[in-house]
């Protein structure tokens, strides 16, 4: 898409606990990039909270149509619980984790709602994007602006370390959303976050001295993007020409802010035990939600030097009518007689706890965040300052753990940390190359056969074709692991029919986790997509095609073509 043909940049940040969408004019970025709007009002409902990001929630019907997305699917839901009338409807929440590692995601991948009833995980995606794409639409209408999806350049987050197949079912879900791909920019979190901070001034940079600044060349420093489901690290150095460099390829896991809530879950099963709390998301689902949203104002005042106990409402009248169900006994008794009864107990619908068991729910993801900073500091030397962003990097327990254990590292945390990752969208919409080269975290290749060498290949990969002895499944590298890759590198390899008046050619693409693979049914190799092609005149005679890798860029994509007649196929190269 040209510079030109975009009106406005308008990015959607799709979370796992929460989403929301944030656009800029072209002209407003060039007087102040900062200038970006945002949804001020999603209304939680009765908890009088307006706020700019709405739980990603989605609500849908008996026949799998959209009801309601985010605070309003939330309190719709409840209604039709309090009313008995819930159990034909879906109701989805914290699903964008079941892309993290999924080496599996195709179009017939699905995803379970909150009492195990499947919907295609493509649908749940798209129809959820589509909501906040439509409420953007909206609120531009109401502001007089008339303008059509078309005018607008789309950014749309993913996680860095998410793999290429799960951004390209984020992208296809867009897509089915109403976005034109042409209009579609694929935004790595801990990226946008970066672009973000190097706009701030000092004093929205909370642990930076008088006079800094990120935008010094030659600056290090490493983002640690804390969400709700990953936490996502890399590094970047400031260029000459304006740019970010990546020094080391995207690292992370599993371990955001919704593993505390995880850690919530196992102290309860704890009390109770798992077959309960199961059957309360089931049977009780209302009840199940208020609970989480209570943990959720709950666990942010947990803060490293409080002492006193701490008190938190729970759904006492369900919580006993399963105990009474399951154990012949009250709740009263259920949590007196637990092995925590010493340091948990009830005191009507409220159950206190002491401050060291609340703080333990921090333990694991915070030795894993620390673990993941430490594995970069080891691969990348020389960083002096670590840049914390997302909406659990505001925590203050993790920021005091971070603190303690890199004492040597200035530890920085930008005003409206939560937002960082939204806002940096948009101005990577308004700027694509902002980030000058890449780190690639897996090697590139394709699967060939070539001739059989007796010496060093598995008998087992042994092929005859017209006659000649082949070897199967070899890993044909284009470009290797931890390889700095400048945007819009291209690798062109040729590759050439292998039977005679063969009508389509189909080269199966794979990514591996090892710099040196051999073949490509090796542990660690996985086929991220076919690209095909068709060939217009079948010869007897050996036709050669051009396979042009393009590396760099946020998505990985390749083009073939053929030599003679100059067809080309980008399209049919299909991740998912």
């Amino acid at each position: 898409m040209d510079d030109s043909d975009h009106l406005l940049v308008a990015a959607i940040d799709f979370g796992t606990t929460y989403s929301g969408y944030a656009f800029s004019t072209k002209s407003d970025f060039k007087k102040d990039p900062l200038k970006i709007h945002a949804n001020q009002a999603w209304n939680a409902g009765g908890r009088q909270l307006l706020s700019l990001k709405t739980p990603t929630v989605l609500l849908l019907d008996k026949n799998k149509q959209f009801v309601s997305f985010g605070y309003e699917a939330e309190n719709k839901y409840s209604d039709l619980v309090m009313d008995k009338e819930h159990e034909e409807f879906y109701y989805f929440h914290r699903f964008k984790m079941k892309l993290h590692k999924n080496t599996n995601l195709s179009k017939t991948t699905v995803i379970e709602d909150i009492t195990g009833k499947s919907v295609l995980a493509m649908d749940v995606f798209s129809l959820s994007i589509q909501a906040l794409k439509d409420h953007l639409m909206e609120l531009l209408g109401k502001r007089g602006t008339t303008m059509t999806v078309k005018d607008i350049r789309w950014v749309l987050t993913v996680p860095a370390i998410w793999t290429d197949a799960a951004k390209q079912f984020m992208r296809k879900s867009a897509e089915k959303a109403g976005i034109p791909g042409d209009n579609l920019l694929i935004a790595l979190e801990p990226e946008a976050a970066s672009i973000y901070c190097q706009y701030l001034p000092t004093e929205k940079l909370n642990g930076a001295e008088e006079g800094f600044t990120m935008a010094e060349v030659g600056k290090k420093y490493m983002i640690v993007d804390l969400g709700g489901g990953t936490a996502d690290i890399t590094v970047h150095e400031k260029q000459t020409d304006g740019k970010l460099k990546e020094l080391c390829k995207a690292t992370g896991d599993a371990c955001g802010g919704t593993s505390i809530d995880n850690e919530f879950f196992q102290l309860l099963v704890k009390i109770v035990g798992a077959p309960l709390m199961n059957s309360l998301s089931k049977n009780d689902p209302s009840a199940y939600l208020d609970l989480f949203r209570e943990f959720e104002t709950v666990k942010r005042t947990i803060i490293p030097n409080k002492t006193d106990r701490m008190n938190f409402t729970v759904p006492f009248v369900a919580f006993d009518t399963l105990c009474k169900k399951s154990f012949g006994e009250d709740f009263p008794s259920t949590v007196s007689s637990c092995s925590l009864s010493g340091k948990i107990s009830l005191r009507g619908d409220k159950m206190r706890a002491d401050i060291d068991v609340m703080k333990a729910l921090f333990l694991k993801p915070m030795v894993d965040i620390i673990s993941q900073i430490s594995i970069v500091i080891k691969q990348c030397e020389n960083v002096s300052m670590l840049l914390l962003v997302g909406g659990f990097s505001e925590s203050e327990m993790l920021q005091h753990a971070i603190r303690k254990e890199f004492p040597d590292k200035r530890i920085i945390v930008p005003e409206d940390a939560g937002l960082s990752v939204l806002k940096g969208a948009v101005l990577f919409g308004q700027n694509p190359d902002y980030i000058s080269s890449r780190v690639l975290r897996y090697t590139y290749g394709y699967k060939v056969k070539s001739e059989f060498n007796h010496k060093i290949h598995d008998k087992a990969k042994l092929v005859m074709i017209d006659g000649q002895e082949l070897c199967g499944y070899i890993f044909k590298t284009v470009k290797k692991i931890n390889e700095d890759t400048s945007s819009g590198t291209k690798v062109t390899k040729p590759i050439s029919t292998t039977t005679k008046f063969q009508r389509k050619l189909q080269i199966p693409v794979f990514a591996s986790t090892k710099e040196d693979p051999m073949y490509t049914d090796e542990s660690g190799c996985t086929c991220i997509g076919t690209v095909e092609i068709e060939i217009s005149h079948p010869s007897e005679e050996d036709i050669y095609f051009d396979v042009e890798f393009n590396f760099g860029n946020t998505e990985f994509t390749v083009t073939v073509t053929e030599r003679d007649t100059g067809h080309s196929e980008t399209s049919k190269f299909d991740f998912v």
